[in-house]
């Protein structure tokens, strides 16, 4: 942890304390060179070398703007912000008002620290001046000032630094603004069902749930796993572990032939990357944390493979960027307990092939639309019964500001079972990431990112077990097979 809060600082105040660096180098070197090269010829050479510390000190300024999440949109949006994320049933209009008083108070700070900056460079100037012209009493004078300047400028950059980290902390809670075409909504029940595709089978009599089919046929050992690690943690045996494996090769198989190109990630994460995606502050609680190393387990690959693109300006001809990546994804899941999580339901690790999206802003919803086209074609493949849903605000991730939920129905349990979300998160995550690109005039603005489940694995393979099921065993889909080298399970 005592890494984790350090990180933090330099994250949130490093720019600041470069620029701090900076300014007593030169200072010191301004000291240097009047003893070894006299005062006159030393301020000279201070004076140049303070033109490329006024760039430097631009560009520094310039970063520390970008780390703010956008605080003009909410600067000059204030109402229509609260409005908008009422419909998550949040009540942000104190801490929006919080957000805006920091931001009022960190600008006006900064202003005070440039005017202060400018004073001390004029003085300068006017110090060479002056020693050019012999009147070495006045430019002692000046150099007294320039002492106090030095001071004040000192008191302002602390002040500056204390208000932004402030500032930032606030603005990581405020969640994405929801979509125009968000429902209303507080609960599950309040999503909308906007698809449903595929007939319910009809189970023969003594039909069961996936969790005593694969202890039937020995194909996963929920208990051994469970004396390994824990409970959550299951085991797959024999033809279970095959079929995972051939879900995943189908999986990026359906991707990469749609264009996607596949990574392999890590399965561990920094800080950075975590907050970049959304994922830090709102799920801190629900992500496993190696305090040693400051790591994080991924909970979705979509942490490591869009934060390749962290700090990354793009050309817009490189637009769209389209990526898939299988990993296993691990989640505490605090508070889950139940016969709703029993067996695959809920696991504390899991495997996942996840698709993410660069795009375009103009082009991003139509490409949210492919997205969940792509991932039907999935389950039309694999004849599983499904529908899609499009969430309400209260049922929304933090980051997103449009979701679709894919479920499949489980006869055997007789309810549906979420396996994918598919969402847009316009230009939030891009935000906090810096991901941007040129356009063809030359302006550099955020991109759009989207990420989807194509597909989650767990209930996937409890909706085959439990659907396929049949007095001879479970039938394997049939666009499987080739994947599995065997057609049945019994």
């Amino acid at each position: 942890m005592v890494i984790g809060l350090i990180f933090k600082t330099i994250t949130i105040i490093g720019v600041s304390f470069c620029q701090k660096i900076y300014n007593l180098y030169f200072y010191f070197l301004t000291f240097y060179l009047i003893i070894k090269t006299g005062l006159t010829a030393g301020v000279s050479k201070f004076l140049s070398n303070r033109k490329v510390m006024s760039n430097i000190s631009l560009n520094l300024r310039s970063y520390k703007e970008n780390v703010m999440l956008q605080i003009s949109y909410i600067r000059e949006n204030k109402e229509k912000v609260i409005t908008a994320l009422a419909k998550r049933n949040m009540d942000v209009t104190t801490l929006v008002e919080e957000v805006i008083h920091l931001d009022e108070k960190r600008r006006s700070t900064q202003v005070a620290l440039d005017n202060t900056l400018a004073e001390a460079n004029k003085l300068s100037s006017a110090i060479g001046d002056l020693m050019k012209n012999g009147e070495k009493a006045k430019a002692e004078i000046l150099k007294m000032k320039t002492v106090q300047l030095k001071e004040t400028s000192k008191q302002l950059g602390e002040k500056s630094d204390i208000l932004a980290n402030e500032l930032l902390q606030k603005m990581y809670l405020l969640p994405n603004l929801p979509a125009d075409s968000v429902p209303v909504g507080k609960t599950p029940e309040e999503n909308l069902n906007v698809f449903e595709e595929g007939d319910i089978p009809v189970l023969h009599e003594g039909a069961q749930p996936h969790w005593e089919l694969v202890k039937k046929y020995d194909i996963i050992d929920f208990e051994l796993g469970v004396k390994i690690t824990g409970a959550g943690f299951p085991v797959y045996k024999g033809k279970g572990a095959k079929l995972q494996r051939a879900l995943i090769s189908y999986f990026l198989d359906k991707n990469t032939e749609a264009g996607y190109q596949e990574y392999q990630v890590p399965h561990l994460v920094n800080e950075a990357s975590a907050y970049g995606t959304g994922q830090l502050p709102d799920k801190e609680g629900q992500m496993y944390h190696d305090a040693t190393d400051d790591l994080y387990l991924i909970p979705t690959a979509e942490v490591p493979i869009t934060n390749i693109f962290r700090d990354v300006i793009l050309q817009e001809n490189e637009l769209p960027i389209l990526c898939t990546g299988y990993t296993p994804c691990f989640r505490r899941e605090a508070g889950s307990y139940g016969a709703h999580v029993r067996g695959l339901n809920r696991l504390h690790q899991f495997d996942k092939v996840e698709i993410v999206r660069i795009e375009h802003p103009d082009k991003s919803y139509e490409a949210l639309e492919g997205m969940v086209e792509h991932v039907k074609t999935i389950l039309q493949e694999l004849k599983l019964p499904y529908r899609i849903l499009r969430l309400c605000g209260g049922d929304m991730g933090f980051a997103s500001a449009l979701t679709y939920d894919f479920e499949v129905f489980s006869t055997a349990q007789d309810k549906w079972l979420e396996i994918s979300s598919v969402s847009n998160f316009e230009t939030f995550q891009a935000n906090r990431l810096k991901l941007r690109f040129k356009g063809k005039e030359g302006k550099t603005q955020l991109a759009h990112t989207l990420n989807g489940s194509s597909l989650a694995l767990p209930r996937v393979l409890a909706g085959i077990l439990e659907n396929y099921q049949t007095p001879e065993g479970i039938v394997i889909p049939e666009v499987l097979r080739k994947y599995t080298g065997f057609d049945i399970i019994n």
